[in-house]
């Protein structure tokens, strides 16, 4: 079952793909937030068979939803009418930040974002 993880943000989306088989997650490419964003996932779904989206849930520390977490949620309802694909959202703190520990900063740490979130929600399908 190949997955789609996403990054969402303000400026700049993360993605990542998992293989074929879904149980791991690589980084694939960061677009930029702009009017062609929904449409450029949306190929991106169609043209590697996406069967799951994994998107991550943005909270602040204390656990409450944030700014950025309303856009994912208004992004989430179109995605569902484009797609009518399962959704899941899976926490995200620390995971830009984690990126950049294990990659560094660069142009991709958004991908590799989108990929740590992606592996954090295949791991937890595995044991449970």
């Amino acid at each position: 079952m190949q997955r789609i993880g996403i990054d969402y943000g303000s400026k700049k989306i993360g993605i990542a793909l998992s293989d074929e088989s879904g149980v791991m997650a690589f980084p694939h490419s960061v677009i930029p937030h702009d009017k062609k964003h929904l449409g450029e996932i949306v190929r991106l779904i169609a043209e590697r068979n996406v069967e799951e989206i994994v998107i991550g849930h943005s909270l602040n520390l204390d656990g409450n939803p944030n700014k950025i977490q309303a856009m994912i949620e208004s992004f989430m309802m179109d995605l569902t009418l484009e797609t009518g694909l399962p959704i899941h959202l899976e926490p995200e703190q620390y995971s830009s930040r984690e990126a950049a520990i294990i990659t560094g900063k660069n142009e991709q740490i958004d991908a590799s974002a989108a990929a740590i979130i992606l592996n954090s929600f295949i791991t937890k399908q595995k044991n449970s």
